[in-house]
């Protein structure tokens, strides 16, 4: 289908319960012309629920060697945010870890042990940025700072998200799938870049 689909499968059953459709997407982590991580993202959908995962590694030597490592859980219920994990392990040694979970009419963020809610239903995430062009969409809730963040798009499938604390991302689309994007990630700052 798409060079940069690594892989799509249907698998049918007997009913339509059976219904299954996952795809995976690769890419590198660039920071100075040179690769430094990977990024691999996962969907899968079955009936009503879909879920993603998320799996960053990055090294690279600023003064000293620093490892960071991602990782996202987040799952929705047809188009509705229900609960997202994630965690950021740094030089082996957990530096954050953000959890939002609907309850009842409100979602509840446990942020490094600190805890917020939310009132408006989440339909669009950060993740969701890997698999679906944020076309007519002005509002993304980031997973990892459980805040939301402003979309902007700056026309020719490009778009500019700024998180709470301003800072601003940039993604690039090619058939409605993430195809690059250069990320303020707080720690080190570098390019995403699918692979062919």
């Amino acid at each position: 289908m798409f060079k940069h689909l690594i892989w799509l499968i249907f698998l049918m059953g007997f009913s339509s319960d059976s219904t299954f459709l996952a795809t995976t997407l690769h890419y590198d982590i660039i920071m100075k012309d040179k690769i430094i991580g990977s990024l691999d993202t996962h969907q899968k959908t079955k009936g009503n629920v879909t879920t993603y995962q998320s799996f960053t590694s990055i090294k690279t030597k600023l003064l000293t060697t620093i490892e960071v490592d991602y990782k996202y859980d987040v799952t929705f219920s047809k188009v509705m945010l229900k609960k997202a994990k994630v965690s950021i392990v740094v030089n082996s040694r957990e530096n954050a870890e953000t959890s939002t979970l609907w309850k009842n009419t409100q979602y509840q963020i446990i942020k490094n042990k600190k805890e917020s809610t939310l009132q408006d239903s989440i339909q669009y995430t950060t993740v969701l940025m890997y698999f679906k062009e944020p076309k007519n969409i002005k509002k993304c809730y980031s997973e990892q700072d459980g805040t939301m963040n402003t979309i902007v798009s700056l026309g020719n499938h490009k778009y500019k998200k700024i998180n709470a604390n301003g800072k601003e991302n940039m993604y690039f689309y090619k058939n409605g799938i993430l195809h690059e994007a250069d990320i303020d990630g707080g720690l080190v700052s570098f390019a995403i870049r699918i692979r062919d």
